[in-house]
């Protein structure tokens, strides 16, 4: 049996629609996100989701009262499930950003050990996100067999799942941006050891390092 965790980015905002770098800033959602978050909630009601996580930033939040609404479940929020920290860069457009070194963005994407001045670098966000999934893979056995759904933010989300699939630092930017309520989804499974006569049997799940993660699809809209 497997656990399925499906994180979801949330609908669009004005910053999205205007190139303007959000990170930790609290925006709320434009009404083409709020029609976005509708459609993801009718698309997940299928999808077997148990509980649901949110970053506890509005546009997140929103987004997963929403789809919780059609699902008739509750929301849980978690700050660590919050947007990178942009530093100096937060509420400046992607042409200012370019305007102090050209080609700065780029770098940062390609160099997850790399933060905007006075920000987060995507292992930082990693590393802060990471323990939500430890926790409740050791605290909420009914997730065996189910799906839990995380609401959050495209580089939360990047760097999560970069994180569970134990991506080596120069393999994170392989992970292409994640558009506006697509999804990353993947499945944790107990992870097999052979004993001395290579037999192999299945680890307790309950132990977060007994588990292996597996990407089931990235950037994947929910109609798809």
């Amino acid at each position: 049996m497997s656990r399925r965790l499906i994180m979801l980015r949330h609908g669009e905002t004005q910053y999205n629609a205007t190139k303007r770098m959000q990170g930790q800033l609290d925006t709320h959602l434009s009404e083409v996100g709020i029609e976005q978050a509708r459609a993801a909630a009718r698309q997940l009601e299928g999808a077997g989701v148990a509980r649901i996580v949110s970053s506890d930033l509005a546009r997140a939040r929103d987004t997963a009262e929403i789809v919780a609404e059609v699902l008739g479940l509750d929301v849980t929020t978690d700050k660590r499930l919050r947007e990178t920290h942009l530093g100096q860069w937060q509420g400046k457009t992607h042409a200012e950003v370019d305007s102090w070194r050209a080609g700065i963005r780029a770098h940062w994407r390609n160099n997850a050990s790399w933060a905007p001045p006075e920000g987060e670098s995507r292992l930082d966000v990693a590393r802060r996100a990471r323990p939500v999934v430890d926790e409740l893979v050791a605290s909420y056995p009914q997730w065996e067999g189910r799906a839990v759904l995380f609401v959050a933010h495209g580089g939360t989300i990047s760097a999560l799942t970069s994180n569970l699939l134990g991506l080596e630092v120069g393999q994170y930017p392989l992970l292409k941006g994640l558009k506006n309520t697509n999804t990353s989804r993947l499945s944790g499974m107990p992870r097999y050891t052979a004993d001395g006569a290579g037999q192999t049997g299945p680890a307790d799940v309950a132990d977060p390092a007994q588990l292996s993660w597996y990407l089931d699809a990235w950037n994947q809209g929910l109609g798809e």
